[in-house]
């Protein structure tokens, strides 16, 4: 849904078989940002949330939904502009049918968010 329009895979940092990290890079003429906000654009948590869901389903290959967010912090405001590249780290178990999940969202020292929660595959 994201992928390829609010933001590009630029390459994948680090990956096994129940954790990776990737690039990413936003692009910040992409419209949400005309509405969110106009002249001081900032990455909607709906989005980061998505493309860590995206990321996820590549790395599993399987559609997967939101079951339960356990933690959801957003600590910085993302500015397209300022910090175009993000790091985005997922491990991930399976347990008795759930996907249990540890994200962040972070570029160098500065953690835009950092998620836990459930997933399970799509029906």
């Amino acid at each position: 849904m994201l992928a390829g329009k609010l933001y590009t895979l630029e390459q994948t940092l680090q990956e096994a078989a129940d954790s990776a990290t990737y690039r990413i890079v936003l692009n910040a003429q992409h419209p949400v940002f005309e509405g969110h906000f106009p002249g001081r654009p900032v990455v909607p948590g709906v989005t980061m949330m998505q493309t860590v869901q995206e990321l996820l389903e590549g790395k599993l290959q399987q559609k997967v939904v939101l079951k339960k967010a356990s933690q959801m912090k957003f600590l910085n405001m993302i500015d397209p502009n300022a910090n175009p590249h993000i790091d985005v780290t997922i491990q991930h178990k399976e347990q008795e049918g759930d996907i249990k999940v540890t994200a962040s969202l972070k570029f160098e020292e500065l953690t835009f968010m950092k998620f836990q929660g459930t997933f399970v595959a799509a029906s």
